[in-house]
């Protein structure tokens, strides 16, 4: 497929009981400066309201509907389907993307046909919109996202094509469905870093990286089970297994973390650093408040100003 000079975007918004972002996020979509956008919403029949949102913007919207699914990855696949873009993406309906964040995605795929997809860094906020941390990436490749590098989902573009050959999302997943749709689309073909701040993301207590923190572990642990049984990554994984392990770790206790589980981060953490030092100390400061937590010192967080800026729901 050759892009044209201004390719079909398609962008999809899976919702569920998020009325208190739904607005922006919608908004974010269609106040972008790109030309050529197509949106369509699948809510999973919410009842706070997020169907009177979204009739409020229906005649902007290309497709949207309101029924049961069966979790996330089922109502991103819905949109997917139906998308006719030649660039594809989803935004969850407590994110949103920052002006000029399509134009220049669609300008770096443009500019580099070879590739799979295009990530670019992500605005993490509080539920306030506090900006709490600007989360900054680099260039990834498919042994990066093996060994658990996450990327933020809500600044990523995919070239349909290659998402098509690859395959929608896996339904089974309900955690961590991007991150192993990563590695598949990987496998197809090289991705490319963007480094612009691309949208924004809310951190709340609802979302699931903390009402469902335990969650994102064992799903690691299954991706790690799943790319050792993939044929085509067997060399790789034999050749960075230790590290890949470490990064199911050292993911699992990040969430804990997050999630208000000290004690259990503090030994996936010690997990991590029995298999490999350098991918554990990525994150020192993290084993550091988790240990303060576990000797109840765990207000001693709260002098970073990113954790204060958390708590300013």
């Amino acid at each position: 497929m050759v892009m044209s000079s201004e390719p079909l975007v398609s962008i999809v918004t899976p919702s569920f009981n998020q009325a208190r972002f739904l607005e922006q996020t919608i908004m974010s979509v269609l106040d972008q400066d790109y030309p050529s956008v197509e949106y369509l919403v699948v809510d999973g029949n919410s009842s706070d309201g997020s169907q009177t949102i979204i009739k409020k913007y229906a005649q902007k919207i290309h497709w949207w509907v309101s029924e049961k699914d069966c979790g996330q990855a089922d109502a991103i696949n819905k949109g997917l389907c139906r998308a006719r873009g030649e660039i594809v993406a989803w935004l969850n309906s407590d994110d949103y993307y920052l002006p000029g964040a399509i134009s220049k995605a669609v300008n770096t795929l443009i500019q580099r046909p070879e590739t799979a997809f295009v990530y670019g860094d992500v605005l993490a906020v509080n539920a306030a919109g506090t900006e709490l941390n600007h989360l900054r990436y680099r260039p990834m490749s498919l042994v990066d996202l093996m060994e658990f590098n996450i990327l933020g989902q809500s600044s990523v573009f995919i070239r349909k094509e290659i998402l098509e050959q690859t395959g929608w999302l896996d339904p089974s997943f309900h955690y961590l469905l991007d991150h192993q749709l990563w590695v598949r689309l990987a496998l197809k073909a090289p991705i490319v870093y963007l480094p612009e701040l691309l949208s924004g993301a809310h951190f709340h207590p609802q979302s699931k990286n903390v009402s469902k923190a335990g969650e994102f572990g064992k799903e690691a642990y299954r991706i790690v089970d799943w790319m050792h049984g993939i044929p085509e990554l067997e060399d790789l994984f034999i050749q960075n297994e230790s590290k890949i392990l470490a990064g199911a770790h050292r993911l699992n206790a990040r969430y804990l973390l997050d999630g208000n589980q000290p004690w259990q981060a503090f030994k996936a953490y010690l997990k991590c650093l029995s298999l490999d030092f350098p991918t554990a100390m990525t994150e020192w400061y993290r084993i550091l408040f988790s240990l303060a937590a576990i000797l109840g010192l765990g207000k001693l967080k709260y002098l970073h100003p990113r954790w204060r800026k958390r708590e300013k729901n």
